[in-house]
């Protein structure tokens, strides 16, 4: 049964520490969404400030709020921030501490794990529900090491790799998997951070947790776990970070466990600096390109933008530019679709033609 679920997203909706909550907002197959938590936009319905379009949840000025004017309390709280900081602060502590007490199962995705925190296992205990520390990794006795195995996956893998944090890999992603899946593919997605695993994607795994031995054994096994099970014509795997940003790995271990066959690059072409490293000016694309065509040894196919800051006049003239400049597909997926990125990967691998397209 789908569990209904109130996303805590406190002064950060719609911005890029808000990306969890944003994601859920747009999709989520595991949760009912019901609302949202964020002092500065109370009374709004999410759909419209996110993406322009009304949903219906509405955002809420505080927790008590939220549970009033919903007339229930709902199954599950879900924290929905994504910010830099390791640890909770007192007031989100407080804040789930009092979603406990109301009964609300938790859902968290930091790297700080409080089921190891005895405050919030007396409170659980207390209040019989459940947490779930989405990012924690399984003991090491039952993670995989790699075994190039991967190699003999001959189903296109297509990866969505970006510039920088938070531009929309996952997203796109998404919107690929339900853009091929509606003429007749069956899509295997592969998330690689806790926001995917949230929403419900049956196969990832949380790869910035994840112990760097096992990062790429890991990611390779649970594709071969998908494939295994789920039989399907194309893998579409969700980039993490950038290639060339210098505070992670996940992305080089995503691609060394997953091998993949072509790339699309997100990129957000307003950002000047990487998220929270103010002092790194953003990579040029032609430059991430190079850099992911030589250490992954297949092409990139697309740019997608990530429209932050844009107005459709400028999306539509960067769209002309970068397919004149670089020869690349180039389109942005919330704004236009995936039919573009669908015949260049069509144009790559013609015989998922032989899946009877529409």
């Amino acid at each position: 049964m789908e569990e209904t679920a109130l996303i805590y997203c406190e002064g950060h909706f719609t911005d890029l520490d808000g990306k969890t909550a944003n994601g859920l907002i747009r999709h989520s197959k595991k949760y009912k969404i019901v609302g949202v938590i964020d002092s500065h936009f109370s009374g709004m319905d999410s759909g419209m400030i996110l993406d322009g379009k009304k949903n219906k949840k509405l955002i809420y000025f505080d927790l008590t709020e939220a549970v009033t004017q919903l007339g229930k309390v709902p199954n599950c709280f879900i924290f929905g921030l994504a910010p830099k900081e390791a640890f909770l602060s007192i007031a989100e502590r407080r804040v789930i501490l009092d979603a406990m007490d109301m009964g609300m199962n938790i859902i968290i995705g930091l790297h700080e794990f409080i089921t190891e925190d005895e405050e919030f296992i007396q409170a659980s205990q207390k209040n019989h529900v459940r947490i779930e520390d989405i990012r924690k990794p399984k003991p090491k006795k039952y993670l995989n090491l790699y075994t190039g195995d991967i190699r003999q996956v001959k189903i296109p893998k297509i990866g969505v790799f970006g510039t920088d944090c938070a531009v929309g890999k996952r997203t796109t992603a998404l919107l690929l998997a339900d853009a091929f899946e509606a003429r007749g593919l069956k899509v295997l997605f592969i998330g690689s951070g806790q926001t995917a695993l949230i929403q419900g994607e049956k196969y990832g795994v949380a790869m910035d947790a994840m112990t760097s031995e096992f990062m790429t054994g890991e990611f390779e096994h649970v594709i071969l776990e998908g494939v295994r099970r789920e039989k399907p014509d194309i893998i579409l795997i969700e980039g993490q970070s950038a290639m060339s940003h210098p505070a992670f790995i996940s992305t080089c271990a995503i691609i060394r466990g997953s091998m993949p066959d072509a790339i699309i690059l997100q990129h957000p072409p307003k950002r000047k600096f990487r998220v929270d490293f103010s002092e790194f000016l953003m990579p040029e694309v032609e430059e991430e390109i190079k850099l992911l065509e030589s250490y992954s040894k297949v092409p990139v196919l697309a740019i997608t933008l990530n429209h932050e800051k844009m107005s459709i006049d400028e999306i539509n003239e960067t769209i002309g530019n970068y397919e004149q400049d670089y020869a690349i597909t180039t389109t942005d997926p919330l704004v236009f679709g995936c039919d573009k990125l669908i015949d260049v990967i069509i144009n790559q691998f013609p015989k998922l033609l032989e899946k009877k397209l529409e």
